[in-house]
């Protein structure tokens, strides 16, 4: 069974997700969860689930140290995939590097739609209602040096309604995330996902 862990940097109700499918189909371990600060709510999932955390405190370390600290930490413990759901700081190349192919990531737009730097929770779901597109939705994909811009493995659409705002935008496209995360993590750990280049297969 791999191991994996869980960037978060809120409430993490994606986190919660992913804890909430493997308690059902116990597909992998969630070995850690990484909060990108203290006292967020998915620390406090985390607990509850008994899962170890690791947390950056912009107070007590630099970016690079944590970064550098959670690598060694991860690789000591075998984890094989990281999943980053719904975090907010910027992943830097020399940690891609040591983990390529390995993380994943989840986006509430159907990607190169409204991602990048910039778009990110309700500034996405905004733009997406400002320029008037008829679907939004979500996608997972592996993280690349480019923010948002790595392969693709699987998207689904949401239909954007006349008078959404972001805030009901985002309730819908948050219930198709919490499906599609967990099931992209359950094909990974279960060896279905295959990478080549830009494209993905995945086996049902």
């Amino acid at each position: 069974m791999k191991k994996i862990a869980v960037f978060a940097s809120g409430g993490g109700t994606d986190f919660q997700s992913v804890i909430d499918a493997n308690e059902r189909e116990r597909f992998c371990k969630i070995e850690y969860l990484v909060a990108s600060k203290p006292e967020i709510g998915a620390i406090t999932r985390a607990e509850k689930a008994g899962i170890k955390t690791l947390v950056y405190d912009k107070t007590a370390e630099t970016k690079e140290a944590f970064y550098a600290r959670v690598a060694e930490t991860l690789k000591s413990a075998g984890v094989e995939l990281i999943v980053l759901a719904g975090w907010l700081l910027v992943v830097p190349g020399d940690f891609i590097v040591e983990f390529e192919n390995k993380i994943i990531n989840i986006h509430p737009s159907l990607i190169p739609a409204f991602c990048g730097m910039g778009y990110y929770g309700l500034k996405v779901h905004k733009a997406a209602i400002d320029y008037g597109v008829k679907l939004s939705g979500a996608t997972v994909h592996f993280v690349e040096a480019d923010v948002d811009g790595g392969a693709i493995i699987m998207q689904r659409a949401v239909a954007v309604e006349n008078g959404d705002t972001p805030e009901s935008l985002q309730a819908r496209i948050l219930k198709v995330e919490h499906e599609m995360l967990p099931l992209c993590v359950k094909l990974f750990c279960e060896e279905k996902i295959k990478k080549c280049g830009r494209q993905v297969c995945v086996e049902a």
